[in-house]
């Protein structure tokens, strides 16, 4: 969904199609990045066009899932929260009020070179802290199986991707770190309760949902860390179906399902965590020393 020619700065455009403008913008930038790269060397390290490479390319994909209008999958059954409501009147709500003063930046300069107006989302209804409780609905759902369903038209997750696993900090931030975040497995390293277990369940959205023969070959896992002031938060990290498989599994299959909504119905993740911590974070308190030009979480 590309935005039309001869649009007038009177036109107010909606999110969608802003968000595909962008995704386009974002893979500009990329082959922009590796023109310089080539024919400058020295203007650009090869390090710094990789790392800001790999934030446009996961710009560019978020992007392109708020373009693509999807059924919407709640969390948890009935009507939606104040926050899910928020998300599905301004599918941008959540990029925008998770982006730093750049990207905002980068995203009106966008708005403006283009001719366009456009209306910032209102801030998103605060998430609440900590795993909540379950409702009653929820807990009869733990009898009616697992809660990872197969969009329409879809097949659904093999049996053995249908678990969740509980590792402890040192494994999970090395399936980070081989997935090449190391910078992120250095923050969590620092962060994370490293006497806590944490937990891991594949949980893809709709249009990340496998696909072989689209390239999507790897499961989107849901992650449920406990940091190290005793906060329950969540994280997303692409796994190889092979690398999910050979992760032990020995907790019982109810807990498994019980924790498995937990995570589902839990609101903050790690980036709205360290957004609250950075203010406390450095060598002297949690003991993390950040890299220039790398977002904590």
């Amino acid at each position: 969904m590309l935005i039309p020619r001869g649009r007038t700065r009177a036109e107010e455009i909606d999110d969608r199609a802003l968000a595909a403008s962008l995704a386009n913008e974002a893979l500009l930038e990329i082959r922009l990045l590796i023109t310089r790269a080539k024919t400058r060397p020295g203007e650009l390290s090869s390090g710094e066009a990789i790392d800001r490479i790999h934030d446009l390319v996961g710009f560019s994909r978020e992007m392109l899932a708020v373009s693509r209008p999807h059924r919407w999958r709640p969390s948890r059954r009935g009507t939606p929260s104040r926050r899910e409501q928020a998300l599905l009147d301004r599918p941008m709500s959540y990029r925008w009020n998770t982006s730093g003063p750049e990207r905002r930046a980068w995203i009106l300069r966008h708005v403006d070179r283009e001719g366009l107006r456009w209306t910032p989302p209102a801030p998103l209804p605060a998430p609440h802290k900590g795993a909540p409780a379950l409702s009653l609905r929820h807990r009869l759902g733990l009898l009616a199986g697992w809660p990872v369903k197969a969009p329409p038209d879809r097949q659904p997750l093999p049996r053995h991707a249908r678990v969740l696993k509980a590792l402890d900090s040192e494994a999970l931030i090395s399936l980070y770190e081989a997935r090449g975040m190391e910078r992120h497995g250095a923050w969590l390293r620092t962060h994370l309760d490293s006497d806590a277990p944490h937990f891991l369940f594949p949980d893809p959205a709709d249009y990340s949902w496998p696909d072989p023969d689209a390239g999507r070959d790897r499961w989107e896992c849901r992650v449920l860390l406990r940091m190290v002031d005793g906060e329950q938060v969540n994280g997303l990290l692409d796994l190889a179906p092979e690398t999910f498989a050979a992760l032990p599994s020995t907790m019982p299959r109810l807990r498994q399902r019980h924790l498995a909504y937990v995570a589902r119905a839990t609101e903050r993740d790690s980036y709205l965590w360290g957004r609250d911590h950075e203010s406390d974070c450095g060598p002297g308190t949690c003991g993390f020393v950040a890299v220039e030009g790398t977002p904590a979480a």
